[in-house]
């Protein structure tokens, strides 16, 4: 079975989550059937570390999970988020104290759960200050609705002033062999005890070489995303060459590869990270468990580790 890996003070959870926003948006049209079949199958495996957002589909995906979910609560560890408001038609990131409030009980409702397990800030919020913000969630966790508290994609000064609220247990940030920004807020994880959940460890799809960019669709947002696009995508190739070429050494695939790279950084950055890649079909989760099992050697990570640095086009 899969490790288990404690997430801050006191949450427990596999060592590899999964990431269930691709079975509602993002890349392509879903498929209800498969992606609760990919959930039960992770559970399966292993993975009880399953990761929604009330934004991902309109809510869709939350009531997805909670369906996939239903007759399994006991089994994992269900993280959601809020503050991302695209309602107005804008995109706006809220976070007074009685949108908190009301964003749990809606994803209570959608999830069909009494309690969430971590309970994330999806981005610093605009309306707010971050005090407000995790004070309200704070009294979600003395009201027994949420259990434990993380962010996302925050300074260390934000981490600070959060954790001076209320214990933060995980930040949940993008993080792979091409993108390193979580790394500057390292130092103050470590301080404050906080764990690290990367999304997108794959780089959205473009490390696994297995990514036609010529071929994504209207509904399939990387094909706006610039590390996706003309001669960004062609200078990319490059990073997806050398991954390619440590999988080779190991016989696996170069997802593989990239996804083991994420969680032997536990070692070297000193804090917990387990790493939630999304998929939204059980062929690439398979795939994805079983990169826990590769061991990289001090060959691999010289050849690995500089890729971060050759990445061109920004991440939005």
């Amino acid at each position: 079975m899969i490790d288990k890996v404690k997430l801050g003070s006191d949450l427990t959870v596999s060592a590899q989550g999964l990431g269930c926003m691709g079975m509602s948006q993002s890349y392509g049209t879903g498929d209800w059937d498969e992606s609760v079949a990919t959930i039960h199958r992770a559970l399966e495996l292993g993975v009880t570390f399953i990761d929604t957002a009330n934004v991902y589909g309109a809510g869709h995906n939350e009531v997805l999970v909670g369906r996939a979910l239903h007759d399994r609560r006991d089994e994992v560890q269900l993280a959601t988020k809020f503050g991302i408001d695209n309602t107005a038609g804008t995109r706006v990131i809220r976070g007074r104290h009685d949108y908190v409030k009301q964003a749990c009980t809606d994803s209570l409702g959608r999830l069909g759960v009494d309690v969430i397990d971590l309970y994330y800030l999806h981005r610093p919020p605009q309306d707010a200050e971050i005090e407000e913000t995790v004070g309200a969630m704070g009294e979600l966790v003395a009201e027994g609705k949420v259990r434990y508290l993380g962010l996302s994609e925050v300074t260390p000064e934000l981490l600070r002033r959060a954790h001076a609220v209320h214990p933060i247990t995980a930040v949940q940030s993008e993080y792979s062999l091409w993108t390193r920004d979580p790394e500057a807020l390292v130092p103050t994880m470590v301080e404050l005890g906080v764990g690290l959940v990367p999304y997108s460890p794959l780089g959205r799809g473009f490390l696994t070489g297995t990514v036609d960019v010529s071929a994504l669709g209207k509904n399939d947002f990387r094909a706006n995303n610039p590390r996706f696009m003309g001669d960004a995508a062609a200078a990319n190739q490059a990073i997806v060459a050398a991954v390619q070429r440590v999988a080779q050494r190991h016989a696996v695939a170069p997802a593989q590869i990239a996804l083991a790279w994420v969680s032997a950084q536990s070692g070297r950055l000193g804090l917990p990270v387990v790493p939630i890649p999304g998929t939204k079909r059980r062929r690439w989760l398979e795939e994805n468990v079983a990169a826990l099992d590769i061991e990289l050697t001090a060959e691999d990570l010289a050849e690995l580790d500089p890729l971060g640095e050759q990445v061109s086009g920004a991440r939005y």
